[in-house]
């Protein structure tokens, strides 16, 4: 069995969430939800699982859940095989509700990346590499010392 992710996020509404991530890519798996919670496909080995609060608490009592709208609790960066990919998922997340372009997008020429938050103000980093360019621009860059 490949190793897999299931990045667990807490969502107010898991049929508003469910919805919001289907329309930026993501694949609902009938298998792993319900009422409380949605399985929320990225790729083979990396899932979203949104959780009502009162799942997610049941599995985090001795913590509150962070109020995104104050607190950074971390960023989820997602690969696309292109910039115009990246421009679109953006579009694609506004369309669907989200805040986008929270930060300025971030063009190294080798590497392209914007950002949104979901519903529920987690952030997401979309972006694309050129890892060939990206490997050449380092080496050239100077050491550290």
């Amino acid at each position: 069995m490949p190793k897999m992710l299931f990045v667990n996020l807490p969502v107010a509404d898991v049929a508003r969430a469910t919805a919001f991530y289907t329309a930026i890519g993501f694949t609902k798996d009938e298998r792993l939800s319900n009422d409380q919670g949605s399985a929320m496909t990225w790729s083979d080995t990396i899932s979203v699982m949104l959780l009502s609060h009162q799942l997610y608490d049941s599995f985090m009592p001795h913590k509150a859940i962070a109020d995104t709208s104050k607190v950074s609790e971390m960023i989820l960066c997602l690969s696309f095989d292109s910039r115009e990919a990246v421009d679109a998922v953006v579009e694609r997340a506004v369309a669907a509700g989200s805040k986008g372009d929270v930060n300025e997008p971030d063009d190294h020429g080798y590497m392209y990346g914007r950002s949104f938050e979901d519903l529920d103000g987690h952030s997401f980093g979309p972006f694309f590499m050129d890892m060939e360019a990206a490997m050449a621009a380092m080496s050239a860059e100077p050491q550290a010392a």
